[in-house]
């Protein structure tokens, strides 16, 4: 059933264009799309989409795209995002998502593994690499690039204007596509996983797929009581959470999309569109809280005291609310007034819930949210599934779980521990991997996720490893290396950490400083404010090691982190260090690091 007069009743939908084009007919002028024009956030109205992704898949069809081609979309989050990306499924193709970060040899794996022969990119920045790139691929590519393209790009590679495909389509003033044929079973797009432990590999992800992940989103956020949603788009569209839960989730509720400007405009961006939902990864909570707490230590020693009781009085209710004295409720009504409010206000003020996936959400940053007021739902899921499995509830938020499956998703522990799933939300398979997709998803259709759990006496799902990433040290004890990691970056003074030891004796870490830390100390010491000259300053690890001696009270004698070494550089997307969803690519880390790390076990 429709929550709202702008919500749509999915068990009625059978392909994700068609979901769309219904909803444009219901909602018409009503704003749909936002994003900054000169500075000014501006609107486009569903008809208005509607026209120009009825334009762009009629321009595709003329540009000789068929059912069942594939097209990459290389794009920064934007209108055209969306509009390009439904095009394409309009017609039958199969869209393409590839991360604007990726290098040219990248663009040339997923070029020639997905065999696009054409690509859509936004600008001529982004289209240089994708360019060279195209011009080695197995198959002759064409680039339409939304942005006026450069005159000088390689000609061994066609290049053509967005707008001459928009042109081109409407000139033949088509009625919206016939996308009654599509079938919810059918592939809508490749995701190409962000490659954390090796080469990307394309997620045949159906219609089907996204439409279950919708469908569920609803019933985890019905008690919110959906009316006109906002969203702010942010994660990148070319992952999997983003592309269903920031785009096609929202067309289901009818919502609006605010498209931000970038990570770093985040806090901006979000006073301007004060979004009702909010999706992120927990880098991007993690990093909310260093900046709240780094403010305060300019405010005054009453703001700071009354912020500090906020935090104990809202982490007190949550996890014990039967102790809450008379005196504590009244305290914590004060804070109400003080403190939450105006963090609300910093939100936007009208935020009903944030949602947490991607990866393990530390459950001290959660607790720190919910206690400023902030509901904060930590939900699990992966590429292969839609791609979330399952979400805490409105009414039972356990941090400690990732909540219990979705509606429609079944979900079991299988005797060595792996989380099992089963249902609508189940990937086709990998693309042009028959046998890798054989080595996850059984005969009875259960797909393996890789990952370590339980499932508690609620239903929720509790997650404690990646089965491949269990740390075996020699004397035989498995350790989580995600936990240990999430401890040290708890510390002020720890950004990154990633954990080493599998076969060794005991636990070591790479650790990368926290980056004020790193400025504060160095000017206080009058020394260079450069990671590659203090990893090897005594006195610097020394104050590190601190901060590592305090994160190992917290750990059982097997978890701590006996040695460490310092990065020379922060984990970032740009070093490849890092997925353009903020995980540690801890493969790529290892190339660099790897004889360092082995070197503190060398008297050993």
């Amino acid at each position: 059933m429709a929550d709202s007069a702008f919500a749509i009743d999915i068990a009625t939908v059978i392909s994700l264009p068609g979901m769309f084009f219904a909803q444009a007919k219901r909602h018409g002028e009503h704003p749909f799309l936002w994003a900054k024009v000169d500075d000014v956030y501006r609107p486009q109205s569903w008809n208005t989409v509607a026209e120009r992704i009825t334009a762009a898949a009629f321009g595709l069809k003329a540009a000789g795209v068929k059912a069942g081609d594939r097209v990459m979309l290389v794009s920064e989050n934007r209108p055209e995002w969306l509009i390009a990306d439904i095009a394409i499924m309009s017609i039958g193709a199969i869209a393409v998502p590839a991360y604007t970060t990726n290098t040219s040899v990248n663009h040339l794996h997923i070029i020639n593994d997905s065999g696009s022969k054409v690509v859509i990119v936004s600008t001529p920045r982004l289209a240089r690499p994708v360019a060279a790139a195209a011009a080695e691929a197995n198959q002759k590519v064409v680039l339409f690039v939304m942005d006026e393209p450069e005159k000088t790009m390689a000609s061994q590679t066609q290049v053509r204007a967005w707008s001459d495909l928009l042109a081109s389509g409407a000139r033949q003033a088509p009625p919206p596509p016939d996308v009654v044929t599509l079938k919810r079973g059918d592939v809508c797009c490749l995701i190409y996983t962000s490659g954390t432990g090796g080469l990307p590999r394309g997620v045949m992800q159906t219609h089907g797929n996204v439409l279950c992940n919708c469908a569920g989103a609803t019933e985890v956020l019905r008690p919110l009581g959906m009316g006109e949603e906002v969203f702010l788009s942010f994660l990148p569209l070319s992952h999997s959470y983003e592309h269903s839960g920031g785009q096609f989730f929202p067309i289901s509720l009818g919502a609006q999309i605010y498209y931000a400007e970038r990570v770093e405009t985040l806090a901006t961006n979000l006073g301007e569109a004060r979004p009702t939902i909010m999706t992120a990864v927990p880098r991007i909570y993690e990093s909310m809280r260093a900046r709240i707490l780094q403010g305060l230590k300019k405010q005054s020693s009453f703001r700071r005291n009354i912020f500090q009781l906020t935090v104990e009085l809202g982490r007190k209710r949550y996890e014990t609310p039967d102790a809450m004295t008379l005196w504590d409720n009244a305290r914590d009504r004060v804070c109400d007034l003080l403190v939450r409010a105006k963090v609300s206000r910093r939100f936007g003020g009208r935020l009903k819930a944030m949602v947490s996936g991607g990866a393990p959400l530390n459950y001290d940053v959660g607790v720190f949210f919910i206690a400023l007021g902030v509901r904060l739902l930590q939900g699990y899921g992966q590429t292969e599934a839609g791609p979330v499995i399952s979400a805490n509830l409105v009414g039972k938020i356990k941090l400690n779980t990732v909540g219990p499956p979705l509606k429609g998703v079944e979900v079991k522990i299988a005797d060595d521990g792996e989380i099992l799933v089963r249902g609508e939300l189940v990937m086709k398979g990998y693309w042009n991997d028959p046998d890798g997709t054989l080595k996850v998803i059984d005969s009875e259709g259960w797909l393996h996720t890789g990952d370590i759990g339980r499932i508690d006496e609620d239903n929720h799902i509790e997650i404690t490893d990646r089965k491949k990433d269990i740390i075996v040290v020699s004397g035989g004890d498995n350790v989580s290396p995600q936990r240990i990691q999430g401890v040290l970056c708890f510390e002020d003074t720890i950004a990154q950490a990633m954990v080493y030891g599998d076969k060794k004796p005991f636990i070591t870490a790479l650790i990368v400083p926290e980056a004020d830390f790193v400025t504060e100390w160095a000017k206080t010491h009058n020394v260079a404010d450069d990671l590659a000259v203090l990893a090897d300053n005594g006195a610097f690890k020394t104050a590190i090691g601190k901060a590592v001696e305090n994160a190992n009270r917290q750990l059982s004698a097997i978890e701590k982190v006996r040695k460490f070494t310092l990065a020379t550089q922060a984990f970032t997307v740009d070093n490849g260090q890092m997925t353009p969803t903020l995980k540690v690519r801890r493969h790529a880390i290892l190339l660099e690091y790897r004889a360092d790390l082995d070197a503190l076990y060398g008297q050993f």
